[in-house]
């Protein structure tokens, strides 16, 4: 029986991260509550961000 092995382990590591650093980013420059809660909203979907912004210098 053969085991398929899956390895995203990198992945994962970089998106937390990238969350963690993002987080940060956004909440340290936050002037109200409101703000910084929708600047930890934003740390969470920053690669829906990345992926937009390549993708248009891309021309796609």
């Amino acid at each position: 029986m053969a085991k398929e092995c899956q390895s995203s382990a990198p992945a994962g590591a970089v998106y937390g991260l990238g969350l963690i650093g993002a987080a940060i980013y956004y909440i340290s420059a936050a002037t109200t509550f409101g703000m910084g809660l929708l600047g930890f909203l934003k740390a969470v979907v920053w690669p829906v961000f990345l992926v937009m912004e390549a993708l248009k210098s891309l021309g796609a």
